[in-house]
C-alpha cells in the first residue's frame, strides 16, 4: 500500500469517526424533551434524575446521592410555548417560559426534580413556580456564595451543599455515599481536564474546532456521565487533528453574555459563517465554571467548596470581589488572542445587560474592538445578525476596530 493510499484511508476513517461523534452530540442536543432520559428511567423505575438550570451546579453532589444530574436549558427554537406564557410577564427572558412549558408537557416522566442555581430574580421565581406546579417533585434553590472568604462564604456554601445532598437523598431514598462522591469528584476532574484541553485547542487552532461543533460537544456533556463525555472529547481531539481543515482569514472573536439562556445552534453557525472564528464564549459555562481540579485527598466536600471559592471563573452571575469582571474580561480576551469581543446578551437578561456598559468601557480603554447584539432562544431570523457580525469581522481585519 502506498503512503498516499494509507493517508487517504486514515483520513476516511477520521471523517467517519468525526461524523459519528457529531451525530451522537446532535441527537442529545435535539432531545430537549428528554425522551432518552425518560426511556432510561422506564428501563429501571428505581432510577432517579434531577435537572438543574444554568449556570453552574455541583454535579458531584447529585452523583454522591445516587441521582443522575441533567442540565436543562429550555426548549430553544424547538418548542412552541403555550402554557408557559401564562406564568410570566412579557418583559423577561424566554427561558423560564419554555422551562415551565416542558415541565408541564414533556419532562414529567423524565425528571424527579429541578435545582435552580442562583442567577437572577427570574430564575429564583422559576423555583417558586416549579414548587407550586409540581408538589410531588423536588424543588431546590441553590444559593451560591457571593462572599469568597472561606470562613464566611465557604461555611455558607458547605451548608448549602450538605442541605442539597440531604434533599437529594430523601428524594432518591438512599444515603449519601462518600466513596461514590469521591469517585465522582475524580471523574469530573478528568472531565475538566479534557474540557480545558479542548478549549486550548480551540484557541490555538480554531479552524480545527468550529464553534457549532464545540457547542454540541459541551451540550452533550450536560446529559452524559463525566467519563463518557471525557472519552468523546479526547476522541474528537484525536480525530480533528487528522481532518483536512484549511485555515481561513477569519477574525478571532470572543463572545460574552450568553451564560444562561442559550442561542439557537444556527445562530452560532451564522456568526461563524460571517467570517468569525469563535475562540472563546460563555455558552454552556457549567462544565467550565471551575478552572482547576478539586483536591482529591482529604474531605471531598470541602475540596468542592474550596475550588469554587478559589478557582471559579468570572461571570455576570457571580460577585466580582476585588478584581472587576471588566478587567478579567480584558485579560481573557488577550489570553485568547481575540481580535474583538462580541457582547451578546439574551433579551431582558438583567445580569448580562447590566454588565455591558462596564465591559464596553473596559474594552474601549484597552483598545479592543467590540460589537453588541441581543437574541432569544427561539430566534428564527439570522440575516441581520450575519450582516452585523460580518461587518464587525471585516472592520477588524481592515482597520483593527469595530
Amino acid at each position: 500500500m502506498s503512503n498516499s493510499t494509507a493517508t487517504q484511508g486514515a483520513s476516511a476513517a477520521a471523517q467517519k469517526a468525526h461524523a459519528e461523534i457529531i451525530e451522537q452530540c446532535q441527537r442529545i442536543y435535539y432531545d430537549v424533551r428528554l425522551e432518552a432520559l425518560a426511556q432510561w428511567k422506564k428501563e429501571d423505575p428505581s432510577r432517579t434524575a434531577v435537572g438543574f438550570l444554568p449556570v453552574y451546579a455541583p454535579r458531584e453532589i447529585f452523583v454522591g446521592a445516587g441521582v443522575r444530574p441533567v442540565a436543562v436549558f429550555g426548549g430553544g427554537d424547538q418548542v412552541n410555548v403555550i402554557c408557559g406564557d401564562s406564568f410570566y410577564q412579557s418583559y423577561i427572558c424566554h427561558l423560564p417560559r419554555s422551562v415551565v412549558e416542558l415541565g408541564l408537557t414533556s419532562w414529567k416522566s423524565a425528571l424527579d426534580g429541578l435545582v435552580c442555581p442562583a442567577i437572577c430574580d427570574v430564575i429564583r421565581n422559576v423555583s417558586g413556580v416549579w414548587q407550586v406546579l409540581f408538589k410531588d417533585k423536588l424543588t431546590y434553590f441553590l444559593d451560591l456564595p457571593q462572599n469568597f472568604d472561606s470562613a464566611v462564604g465557604g461555611k455558607f456554601y458547605r451548608r448549602q451543599l450538605e442541605e442539597l445532598a440531604e434533599r437529594l437523598c430523601q428524594m432518591s431514598r438512599t444515603k449519601f455515599d462518600q466513596d461514590r462522591f469521591a469517585e465522582a469528584l475524580r471523574s469530573y476532574n478528568r472531565n475538566r481536564r479534557a474540557v480545558r484541553a479542548l478549549c486550548n485547542l480551540r484557541v490555538d487552532k480554531p479552524h480545527w474546532v468550529p464553534a457549532w461543533e464545540f457547542y454540541l460537544l459541551m451540550r452533550a456533556g450536560d446529559q452524559m456521565d463525566a467519563d463518557g463525555h471525557s472519552e468523546i472529547l479526547l476522541k474528537y481531539m484525536d480525530v480533528v487533528s487528522e481532518l483536512d481543515r484549511a485555515e481561513q482569514d477569519n477574525a478571532r472573536i470572543m463572545i460574552v453574555g450568553g451564560f444562561c439562556e442559550q442561542p439557537p445552534l444556527n445562530l452560532i453557525r451564522t456568526i461563524e459563517r460571517s467570517g468569525c472564528y469563535l475562540v472563546d464564549d460563555d455558552f454552556t459555562l457549567g462544565a467550565r465554571f471551575l478552572e482547576a481540579d478539586a483536591a482529591e485527598d482529604g474531605d471531598p466536600l470541602q475540596a468542592l467548596v474550596d475550588v469554587y471559592l478559589r478557582h471559579s471563573t468570572y461571570s455576570s452571575v457571580k460577585y466580582e470581589g476585588d478584581v472587576p469582571k471588566s478587567k478579567q474580561l480584558v485579560e481573557t480576551a488577550r489570553d485568547r488572542r481575540a481580535d474583538g469581543v462580541l457582547l451578546m446578551s439574551p433579551s431582558f437578561c438583567d445580569p448580562s445587560l447590566l454588565d455591558r456598559p462596564h465591559f464596553q468601557r473596559a474594552l474601549e480603554d484597552a483598545g479592543i474592538p467590540y460589537s453588541t447584539l441581543q437574541y432569544a432562544e427561539n430566534l428564527g431570523q439570522f440575516g441581520p445578525i450575519r450582516e452585523q457580525t460580518g461587518t464587525f469581522a471585516e472592520a477588524i481585519k481592515l482597520w483593527g476596530e469595530g
